[in-house]
């Protein structure tokens, strides 16, 4: 009981913060400084170092060869693929698009975890996943006034579509896997391989930054997606995915346009609607009925070896 507790309080935060840095990181790129990619950038190689950093006063623990290669594809799947795609699919499609989208992820995470981990498909689940769903398009609709449609919508949604089965893919092969190390060496691993993988990429554009025109609020700012929206949601979702099933890990993915709406609300950025008021009650209600579904009682997973 105490561990699903943790579980959830600690998606709940991952999420909190995930749906916080949207309107942060849109403030600091809105500067013209902050390319999606440098925030990208600053994200994993920030993170890289903080979790290295931390892993200094924490126990060591050997990983072989074969994990080191597992971790690699968990860094591609997790970070590389799923941020890269969602960040260049924005940049080919519409805002509102891709946040429609984005609202898939959940039933990606049911439908992978039925097939790869017998995890049932039951009747409170698919409610659920339906009634979070619609309460995220509710509030990504009621907030969607723009007529930007962008360059190559077609590529853009398949490329944020991507991003989603990634993240999906990762909640559930790896679902076993994390139980064998801390947090901070699966995470530090995984943000290692996924620096290495987009250095090449990401040269010219950290060269040709004009860092000198940063203003106070971009640091701070780019701070925050680094050590809370990064290193802390990170721990934070290792913590909830050991702890909770990936339907229900999936499903806290609907926080986020809750919070990034409550925040545009106290940057005047947003207002209070009837319709918001609905859709954040049919979201929770929607988390709800997925944790009360019989599969999520029970989320202990198969035993793995854990000899090294």
């Amino acid at each position: 009981m105490l561990n699903r507790f943790k579980g959830h309080a600690a998606m709940f935060g991952a999420n909190s913060m995930w749906g916080l840095m949207a309107p942060i990181a849109k403030m600091v790129m809105a500067g013209g400084i902050v390319s999606p990619l440098l925030m990208t950038n600053f994200r994993i190689y920030g993170a890289a170092l903080l979790f290295w950093t931390a892993s200094l006063f924490r126990p060591y623990e050997k990983v072989p060869p074969r994990d080191l290669m597992l971790l690699a594809g968990a860094g591609l799947l997790a970070i590389v693929f799923n941020q890269g795609c969602y960040i260049f699919g924005v940049g080919f499609t519409s805002p509102g698009d891709a946040s429609i989208i984005a609202t898939t992820m959940p039933l990606w995470v049911m439908v992978l975890a039925a097939v790869i981990l017998g995890e049932p498909i039951t009747a409170k689940k698919v409610g659920g996943i339906a009634l979070g769903a619609s309460g995220a398009l509710l509030l990504v609709l009621g907030g969607t006034h723009s007529g930007i449609k962008g360059d190559n919508p077609t590529l853009g949604n398949i490329l944020v579509l991507t991003a989603q089965i990634c993240y999906a893919l990762y909640l559930t092969f790896y679902r076993n896997f994390i139980r064998k190390y801390s947090v901070f060496t699966l995470m530090k691993w995984m943000f290692t391989f996924a620096a290495i993988a987009v250095t090449p990429f990401s040269v010219s554009g950290i060269i040709d930054t004009a860092w000198a025109d940063l203003t106070p609020r971009d640091i701070w700012g780019v701070a925050y997606v680094v050590f809370f929206a990064t290193f802390v949601a990170y721990v934070f979702t290792m913590t909830g995915q050991k702890n909770l099933r990936p339907t229900l890990v999936g499903m806290y993915n609907y926080v986020q346009p809750v919070v990034a709406t409550i925040a545009g609300i106290c940057m005047g950025l947003d207002r209070v609607t009837p319709a918001k008021g609905i859709a954040v009650v049919m979201i929770f209600t929607g988390v709800y009925l997925v944790n009360a579904s019989k599969s999520a009682r029970h989320p202990q997973a198969t035993p793995i070896d854990t000899t090294k």
